[in-house]
């Protein structure tokens, strides 16, 4: 059996998704980063060695996330994509007619614009915790409820309460208003919901048009809360397709089977047992002065990236 390795790795989050060749989901893992990808990368293809039937051959790997260069060099990937490209051929595989694309992660929340599998537009907001999961996170440990319980607590609302959503800050004080008042649990819940709804829509979507069908995505789409909060706040039918928090290892999975690769760079299930090392230094060749990151197993450089002109990254080529 042919198989197309995706592995999406965030600052939350560090996804491998594995399809065969009719891109239907073979075996897939979820699991934390932690703060060390490389760790968590290597971690995760040990796990999925061992879910994966031993007939499966890996024909090409597909690498996405804000780690992807990182997590690219380690596989052996032979495409290397952005978020936005990897989810929105995720959702367009799942959903084909789709035109509005929800994702909300850990620390970082997109919104994407499709007309017949082509992205139109798109936002992302990566400097405001308030619309992103780390919110809910934060949150959800003050009040001390299980983040995997947040749905439920919210869907039990009767009368939500209006929580101030524009900045964590003032979310976490308006919160702790509301308690001291006697306003209950659920109500909180459902109205830190809307708070993040609230901001989402206010930061990402201005000026854009959200067209049915809806997709919402990333880990975030777990939360029954948030999803009725989009229905409630769009008037719309909001759609969470069954691999909701791997879709961006999904549509790497897919993109490298487009590529296609005579022989594919899939450094194997042995990665896991590398020693990588990672570095950083200030190129200093003109004044732009580029932060470049370099990898190393031994003392032989793997790649680097990080320079405006492509120098460094061309000699690690060599």
């Amino acid at each position: 059996m042919q198989g197309y390795l995706g592995v999406d790795v965030g600052s939350v989050s560090t996804n491998l998704v594995v399809l065969d060749e009719k891109l239907e989901v073979i075996s897939w893992i979820y699991n934390r980063t932690q703060g060390k990808p490389i760790q968590a990368v290597q971690k995760s293809l040990l796990e999925l060695k061992e879910l994966l039937p031993s007939s499966v051959d890996i024909k090409a790997v597909g690498a996405t996330g804000s780690a992807r260069y990182l997590s690219g060099v380690v596989v052996g990937a032979d495409i290397i994509k952005n978020e936005i490209t990897a989810h929105a051929v995720a959702a367009a595989h799942l959903v084909p007619d789709v035109r509005t694309i929800l994702e909300i992660g850990g620390q970082d929340s997109k919104i994407i614009i499709m007309q017949s599998g082509i992205v139109l537009d798109f936002a992302m907001n990566t400097v405001c915790a308030a619309g992103t999961g780390s919110f809910l996170d934060h949150q959800a440990s003050r009040l001390g409820i299980p983040i995997e319980e947040f749905g439920r607590y919210a869907l039990g609302s009767q009368n939500p309460a209006h929580i101030a959503g524009r900045c964590t800050v003032f979310a976490e004080s308006d919160m702790i208003h509301k308690q001291q008042i006697g306003t209950s649990t659920e109500d909180i819940v459902y109205g830190l919901c809307q708070a993040l709804v609230r901001n989402y829509l206010n930061n990402l979507a201005k000026g854009k048009d959200l067209e049915e069908p809806i997709v919402f995505q990333g880990g975030v789409a777990a939360n029954n809360g948030i999803r009725k909060a989009f229905e409630e706040a769009l008037g719309q039918k909001v759609t969470v397709p069954k691999y909701h928090h791997v879709m961006g290892a999904i549509g790497a999975a897919i993109l490298a089977k487009e590529v296609n690769p005579e022989r594919s760079k899939f450094a194997g299930f042995e990665a896991s047992d590398t020693d990588y090392c990672t570095s950083g230094f200030n190129c200093g060749g003109c004044s732009n002065n580029c932060e470049v990151i370099r990898v190393k197993v031994a003392s032989k450089t793997l790649a680097c990236w990080g320079g405006r002109c492509g120098k460094w990254e061309e000699d690690s080529a060599v």
